[in-house]
């Protein structure tokens, strides 16, 4: 496995070896030592899977007060993956990096916890996983606004198909410091 740097820090991407020939191919998709060599000891709680056609922008979405961790992936088609380092006092705060996810690259991107994540779809479809570190608590279901302009994402697309939740989601600035992870150096 190919462990790829981004902008930030603690958000990686992890490139699996491929294993091909004449009938197909063949790759790891999780591997605990792996990681653990990388310096993430994970402990998943729940796997998600959506489909979503072109043009579908989901996020910028986190949890607190119990953050998530999300190691994705794209099964089908093609996915613009951002992540959004929302944690008070942290020295990228508000930062984000971006990365295409493929059936074809099949690549994985590691957003820790205390990141704010979305994904749009570039491709005609696209099928989508998640494996999160905790499980999806509604009460502490929150989002950031995908096109706020202090973050400036430079998304690929820029007329996107949202949720009523995401339509209405704050600005990073307009979210009580509370309701967002604190920084915590390791």
């Amino acid at each position: 496995m190919n462990i790829i740097k981004t902008d930030l820090d603690d958000c990686l991407v992890f490139e699996p070896r491929v294993f091909g020939d004449d009938r197909g191919w063949f790759f790891e998709t999780f591997n605990s030592d792996k990681l653990t060599e990388a310096g993430l000891d994970l402990d998943f709680k729940q796997g998600n899977t959506s489909s979503s056609i072109r043009g579908t922008l989901r996020g910028l979405h986190y949890q607190w007060p119990r953050p998530q961790g999300k190691l994705v992936s794209v099964v089908q088609g093609e996915v613009w993956d951002v992540a959004v380092d929302i944690r008070r006092g942290s020295p990228t705060f508000g930062q984000w990096t971006a990365v295409v996810l493929s059936a074809e690259n099949k690549r994985q991107f590691w957003i820790p916890e205390g990141f704010a994540h979305g994904f749009v779809t570039v491709s005609d479809t696209a099928v989508f996983t998640y494996l999160c570190t905790d499980t999806y608590q509604p009460q502490c279901d929150a989002n950031v606004a995908w096109d706020d302009p202090e973050l400036a994402i430079d998304w690929p697309l820029k007329d996107v198909l949202l949720s009523p939740k995401d339509a209405a989601a704050p600005r990073l600035a307009e979210i009580a410091a509370d309701r967002l992870p604190e920084y915590r150096k390791r």
